[in-house]
């Protein structure tokens, strides 16, 4: 079985989805934050200001910013509902339609007759966006916390601000325990750039799509055709009998994960093709691959389940 990532027809092109900017709490105007996203080498963006009515609600109208090379994808940051802590919830939206009704989110706290975090997932699905569980560890979120949004398609699992601004970058053990549970969900790195700090161009996907358009991206990443990444390159995913095939540029960790503690790494120098042996995850319902590079950084794979041809389930 082949990832269909890595089958798929076009090329991968390199997004963030997790951004902010003065429409909300960031510290450049859009046209700059998108000026530098360009600069910097990414093919696609979306802006995804604070859904909260202290900024008027915003779906940043980012068309103006598209050019031959560069594309931006609308959403928002989607805030309605409490968390088990008492805190507001926060949903990352990407390819939110400009007029998405507004939630009764007036600011940061809580109001007893809003929509619940699962209602408003489900709404902005609905809508057509690729909605995902924004920097779990970050939250402070519950295993029940994210059971109960069950329209998301993806966990944020790497957020590069919340690293660099709280070392509370993590929603791998979300993920992982949600995934066991039977949740067939995708994983994201991102930003969440909001250029207070060094928050920015330290965690990205790589969409496997025919065209650099929005609405081709976004059917990619509900389809879960992509990776992310802080750098190294996954050239192709694959299970052979009662191994995984791994292709990449050159790292010297290749580790994949699955059910429970199921894990098995291999370790070396420069590896670009790595064999790692399944004896620790033959009954293992999913799997998915991380690869570490001699600088410590990673790149991770979406997982994948083994009774579906192509390894992921989801469908635009």
């Amino acid at each position: 079985m082949r990832l269909s990532t890595f089958t798929a027809p076009g090329r991968f092109w390199r997004g963030n989805l997790h951004t902010h900017s003065t429409r909300s709490d960031g510290v450049l105007p859009p046209e700059e934050v998108c000026r530098r996203y360009h600069a910097e080498g990414y093919d696609f963006l979306a802006l995804t200001d604070h859904f909260v009515g202290r900024w008027g609600y915003p779906i940043v109208d980012t068309v103006p910013y598209r050019t031959a090379g560069f594309t931006t994808i609308l959403g928002a940051e989607l805030h309605s509902g409490a968390m088990a802590n008492g805190e507001l919830w926060h949903i990352l939206a990407v390819g939110l339609p400009a007029d998405f009704a507004p939630s009764n989110s007036p600011d940061f706290v809580p109001r007893p007759d809003q929509e619940t975090a699962a209602e408003i997932a489900e709404r902005a699905v609905a809508a057509g966006a690729f909605v995902a569980i924004a920097h779990p560890q970050w939250s402070g979120l519950t295993l029940a916390d994210a059971r109960a949004v069950t329209a998301a398609h993806a966990v944020e699992v790497y957020n590069h601000g919340c690293a660099t601004g709280c070392d509370r970058p993590d929603g791998f053990a979300i993920a992982d325990l949600l995934l066991t549970e039977g949740r067939r969900l995708s994983m994201i790195a991102t930003d969440d750039a909001h250029f207070s700090e060094p928050d920015h161009f330290g965690g990205w996907v790589m969409v496997k799509s025919e065209e650099n358009e929005p609405g081709a991206l976004l059917a990619a990443l509900k389809r879960g055709e992509f990776y992310s990444t802080q750098g190294p390159e996954l050239r192709d995913v694959r299970v052979e009998g009662d191994r995984v095939i791994v292709e990449s540029s050159a790292v010297g960790s290749v580790i994949v994960q699955g059910w429970g503690t199921g894990a098995k790494g291999v370790h070396g120098h420069s590896m670009t093709r790595t064999e790692v042996p399944l004896d620790r995850l033959l009954n293992s319902p999913w799997l998915r691959v991380s690869v570490i590079d001699a600088a410590g950084k990673r790149a991770w794979s979406n997982p994948f389940w083994r009774d579906v041809a192509g390894g992921n389930p989801r469908h635009a």
